[in-house]
């Protein structure tokens, strides 16, 4: 069984070591760690470097060219640049729970290997210290877990910090047009096409900064919205329209069922 760990950087200096070390912690030891760094400016190259020279298990795979490709782009090339049979999607300034690869690969041992996976678990979200904020991103934001296409259309609950994907499902990943964020994306192909599963047990500490790309909807993020009505109106259509084109892309899945089929149809319509 071969598992690759991905793992896209830009400017992660501060919180990359701590990250890597996690993954080093793992009980799940049989990995290889895959970085593609996005041009950064600042030691994120070197710190990788550092790692690579110390560990065979990790490989930076354009330690000599870093183009900024943006985030989505830049899993799309580490997913596609080696074939493994799972796939763990892992940001740069998090930390992983011990158990985290142990826990999902045992849940993936339970499904068809065939047919497209994904599996995802909960978060802690905690401050740029490590202090805990809240014991379940889940629990306090979504207030549920998607695992129906229904549901994920719309919305999207699964972090790529805490997923994971088999082949079948990264084989269905040829392209990065419209579509929102690779998570989300990957989340609709599992729904649509075969099945999403998530593990109610939080799989990483979520770190929150003043450097997210995404993040966890805080208060302050929360009370900027309301201090600016119109600009999350616009934020909202503009969800609406990107998540409809996003959407979209399922139709040209040959093996989508009739049901699905009309479904995303309607929502795209």
């Amino acid at each position: 069984m071969k598992i690759n760990i991905v793992l896209s950087t830009y400017n992660g200096a501060k919180f990359l070591a701590e990250q890597i070390e996690s993954i080093q912690k793992q009980t799940f030891t049989d990995w290889q760690l895959l970085i593609r760094d996005d041009g950064s400016t600042d030691e994120t190259p070197q710190i990788i470097k550092q790692f690579v020279a110390a560990d065979k298990r990790i490989k930076f795979i354009n330690a000599d060219k870093r183009e900024n490709f943006g985030v989505i782009k830049n899993f799309f090339t580490l997913v596609k640049f080696e074939a493994a049979d799972y796939y763990f999607f892992s940001d740069q300034d998090d930390v992983w729970l011990p158990n985290k690869m142990a826990t999902m690969l045992d849940e993936a041992a339970k499904h068809d290997q065939a047919k497209p996976l994904m599996v995802y678990m909960d978060l802690s979200v905690v401050d740029q210290n490590l202090v805990v904020t809240q014991p379940s991103m889940i629990r306090s934001q979504s207030h549920h877990a998607n695992t129906t296409l229904l549901a994920e259309l719309t919305e999207n609950t699964v972090t790529g910090g805490v997923a994971m994907i088999n082949h079948a499902l990264a084989e269905k990943w040829v392209d990065t047009d419209d579509i929102v964020m690779h998570d989300w994306y990957l989340a609709l192909l599992a729904t649509a096409t075969g099945k999403l599963v998530y593990i109610d047990k939080p799989g990483e500490l979520y770190r929150q900064h003043d450097n997210n790309v995404l993040g966890a909807r805080t208060l302050r993020k929360r009370f900027a919205k309301w201090l600016n009505p119109l600009q999350a109106l616009g934020k909202y259509w503009w969800l609406i329209r990107t998540s409809q084109k996003q959407a979209g892309l399922l139709l040209g899945q040959p093996d989508l069922s009739t049901r699905h089929r009309e479904m995303v149809e309607a929502y795209v319509g």
